[in-house]
């Protein structure tokens, strides 16, 4: 990893970087959206066929009954009570995050309530090229399910047999062997294969979260949750363990992007070592190469220079392993926050119970990370007598008239 100095300039520059990577990956999503969208199921498979080397008219788009079964067969107990353990630590979280029905009297005679209801058919991509991401199986399925969805179907382009397995314990039915830009068009718009839906969630590489933002007007999504992004920001502390985090989410693919900040310099040095000799013992099958090419550790002058460079750049994901009650103060854009040395990113990845599908690209200026929220719907309820609207009539006709808006005013006076 290069130690850059933290200035304006090389923060504009990292800050470019991002923005051109996403602007070829909504060139290239919107093709294949396009393509989808016109010709179905030939554009599906013709695409799935040419990026995952799968040929879904041999092998079938939906994963097989007799599939889940086998592979759930196939793996040991500790791996099916790891998946129990981590789905009940993130239902915990999704359950507190459920929002409640509620009713409050506005005005003698008008009530307002909420009810609660849950999206009646979503999609939850999987990450699969490299790897088969069992946690955001949990991170999608869990709160879906707390949130009561009838109909939830989960794709990914490669599901191995550790995934196949925790769908059946999850009480997954649909998986279709499906990944990449195509499969959210198909979602989105529907295919002779893949019924339409009316949510798409999870994470996924850049042409995913391209492709998502693209059918979001006409197929909602849950947030931009791209290429992974984290920042461990401290002026002193273990050298090995800051590393070993920045490493663990390089890890997820090589457009991922790791950053160490700090105030000193020593520290800097140490890190930058560190990396290296981490580095070097891990397998080579890795896509590590990401902390060359997407990161780097910024020394800045200051540590609110520091505060203001992680807020503007807004990760997914930031830890403070030291002083993380002084700094978080000044924190106003992060996914997730760990705070203090044991914070491993790696266990909020997988089983704290916080959610890891996280807002990516500066999205984390604008909202925080998934939620049982995104999976229902508030809908609201008025209850409205004679006595309350005989206390809200003149109100609202006078406002009406302000507004020019003389039906809306007629509809009032009519009631008198």
């Amino acid at each position: 990893m290069r130690i850059l100095k933290l200035t304006p300039q090389t923060e504009k520059l990292l800050l470019a970087r991002r923005e051109q990577q996403d602007a070829e990956a909504q060139a290239t999503a919107t093709e294949i959206v396009a393509d989808v969208r016109k010709r179905g199921d030939a554009a599906l498979f013709a695409y799935t066929k040419k990026f995952d080397h799968t040929d879904l008219g041999k092998t079938g788009v939906w994963i097989t009954p007799q599939e889940i079964r086998a592979a759930h067969i196939a793996t040991s107990t500790k791996f099916r009570k790891a998946i129990e353990k981590a789905a009940e630590n993130v239902r915990r979280i999704a359950e507190k995050q459920l929002p409640r029905p509620w009713t409050v009297e506005t005005t003698r005679g008008v009530k307002i309530r909420q009810v609660v209801r849950p999206i009646a058919s979503i999609g939850c991509y999987i990450p699969g090229g490299r790897f088969s991401l069992v946690s955001t199986l949990i991170m999608t399925i869990v709160p879906a399910k707390v949130a009561g969805v009838p109909k939830i179907i989960a794709v990914c382009p490669k599901p191995n047999p550790e995934l196949l397995a925790a769908a059946r314990i999850l009480g997954v039915e649909r998986i279709a062997r499906i990944g990449g830009a195509q499969v959210i068009a198909a979602l989105a718009y529907g295919t002779k294969s893949v019924p339409r839906v009316d949510k798409i969630f999870g994470p996924g590489n850049k042409y995913v979260t391209a492709a998502k933002q693209l059918v979001s007007n006409d197929c909602a999504i849950d947030l931009p949750a791209g290429p992974t992004e984290a920042i461990v920001f401290a002026e002193h502390g273990n050298a090995r363990w800051i590393a070993a985090d920045l490493l663990a989410q390089a890890e997820h693919a090589k457009d991922a992007a790791s950053f160490f900040v700090t105030t000193s310099q020593n520290l800097a040095c140490e890190v930058q070592q560190e990396v290296r000799k981490q580095l070097a013992g891990l397998s080579r099958n890795m896509a590590l190469c990401s902390t060359q090419n997407s990161g780097a550790i910024l020394v800045s002058e200051s540590v609110d220079q520091a505060c203001e460079f992680i807020n503007r750049f807004a990760p997914e994901h930031l830890s403070l392993p030291e002083n993380g009650e002084k700094v978080l103060p000044k924190i106003r854009a992060a996914g997730t926050v760990f705070l203090g040395p044991w914070g491993a990113q790696p266990l909020g990845d997988y089983a704290t119970g916080s959610n890891h599908v996280l807002p990516t690209g500066g999205w984390a200026r604008r909202r925080g990370g998934l939620s049982t929220a995104d999976f229902v719907k508030c809908i609201s309820v008025q209850t409205i007598t004679n006595k309350g609207f005989l206390c809200l009539a003149e109100t609202v006709e006078t406002l009406a008239e302000s507004e020019g808006l003389m039906a809306h005013r007629n509809a009032v006076g009519v009631r008198r």
